[in-house]
């Protein structure tokens, strides 16, 4: 009888494995965790190299570029996926055009990174450590962007899943490099590692990429019609990335340094426990594309695949993070003490952020973005009013409410419009079935 059990359990865990979104999913997860524990060695030799008010400094810059970098490639990525995932013999063209439009924005964004830094940005943050920041992400790393959501579109999870781990590989041998090699690690020098580390991986992508798929070949008279797009996609990511980064800029700003590098520490911790999550929606993007060339009935399919799944594991995790938050303070140091009563007040995001990102694909997978980017703009405005008056007054507790406030009022407007336009749909097909009979 156990023979027998033991055979049908193989037969059963094979034919899984020939599920494509097992498989890539897997890839996934599995290179998340090797960059989690990549990222765990490189967050704490700069947490320590640099001590919190230089850490803060970074963090302050690296936020407000940030800001600035969803439009350094104008939605292209996202265009590409949206593409090729539905007919994979267009990739060179908008592979080719994804290079010029990130050409044209990221030299623009760099423009207005240096021009604003002066009133944004501490006075520690020199302009050799901002040039240094904006072109690793700014430029390299929207390139690298667009080299992984290409694999992603055509399903290569694999090669998605190494040039992850592989660029925060090279962030952690940057980082080895300043507490080895720099006699008294600062922040600029850490800034031109930073940089280093962006050029190398980018290199590897890109020839990985041209012998994959191809060369670029763009179709300059379909970029115009994209514009549109372009600019909600980017729009969206903005907003998106308001939420998550002003807060710590503005923390540099209005608040303390110390208190910066002590949030961002926290919310680091936040964004690691976040991992299963992202490896289900980066497996599950260009899926609701595909079906969402059928309407909101094809994208909501999709997601009833993956939110149950994602509800449970946002819950425990939300409770389990705050039952090992004291590891982070013995594991930062001293200087860190308040980061376990910052993990804690920030444990809820887990659960609101595991379901809200799949409520956001499904809207732009039915071709919806554009309603999707305007609800996404309104929080993150009511995110910075609300950062703007309360972290003068609590610091980065003022923070922590800001983005909790934000966060649920962001999952409750998007699952609405998910019902709502869902329902719409299909009281449409209802209305056209009757007529036709």
């Amino acid at each position: 009888m156990f023979s027998t059990l033991s055979v049908k359990l193989k037969q059963a865990i094979q034919v899984k494995l020939q599920s494509a979104t097992l498989r890539g999913g897997l890839w996934i997860f599995a290179s998340r965790l090797g960059r989690n524990a990549l990222q765990a060695v490189y967050f704490v030799l700069i947490a320590r190299s640099l001590g919190a008010e230089q850490y803060g400094t970074f963090v302050g810059v690296a936020s407000l570029v940030k800001i600035l970098l969803p439009f350094a490639a104008w939605g292209s990525g996202e265009i590409l996926m949206k593409h090729v995932s539905r007919h994979p013999e267009l990739f060179s063209a908008y592979w080719g055009n994804a290079l010029v439009m990130t050409a044209a924005f990221s030299t623009a964004c760099m423009t207005l990174l240096i021009g604003c830094s002066d009133l944004v940005l501490p006075s520690s943050a020199t302009l050799g450590l901002i040039v240094c920041v904006g072109l690793a992400d700014l430029v390299f790393s929207r390139i690298l962007e667009i080299t992984l959501s290409a694999f992603m579109a055509v399903e290569l999870h694999h090669l998605n899943a190494q040039l992850h781990v592989l660029l925060t590989l090279n962030s952690v041998i940057a980082a080895i490099c300043l507490a080895v090699f720099v006699p008294e690690p600062n922040v600029t020098a850490w800034g031109g590692l930073y940089l280093m580390s962006r050029v190398v991986t980018l290199a590897i992508a890109l020839i990985l990429v041209h012998r994959t798929l191809g060369k670029p070949k763009p179709a300059l008279k379909w970029i115009a019609p994209e514009l549109a797009d372009g600019f909600y996609f980017s729009v969206d990511f903005s907003a998106y990335t308001l939420s998550n980064d002003l807060d710590k800029t503005m923390l540099a700003r209005i608040g303390t340094l110390q208190a910066a590098g002590l949030y961002a520490a926290a919310y680091r911790i936040i964004d690691v426990a976040l991992t299963p999550i992202m490896s289900l929606t980066a497996v599950a993007y260009a899926k609701f594309f595909r079906a969402g060339a059928n309407g909101m009935q094809g994208s909501v399919g999709v997601a009833k695949k993956f939110v149950p799944l994602a509800a449970t594991y946002g819950l425990v995790a939300s409770v389990g993070i705050c039952l090992v938050a004291p590891l982070a303070s013995f594991i930062l140091g001293s200087e860190y003490d308040g980061v376990v009563e910052a993990i804690r007040w920030l444990s809820p995001l887990l659960f609101l952020r595991s379901i809200q990102s799949f409520a956001a694909d499904t809207l732009t997978g039915a071709g919806l973005q554009g309603i999707r980017t305007v609800l996404q703009v309104s929080v993150a405005l009511l995110n910075g009013v609300g950062n703007f008056f309360l972290i003068p007054l609590f610091s980065w507790k003022g923070a922590v409410w800001a983005s909790l406030v934000s966060d649920g009022l962001l999952v409750c407007g998007m699952w609405l419009l998910v019902f709502l336009f869902y329902r719409q749909e299909m009281s449409e097909r209802q209305a056209l079935g009757s007529a036709q009979s």
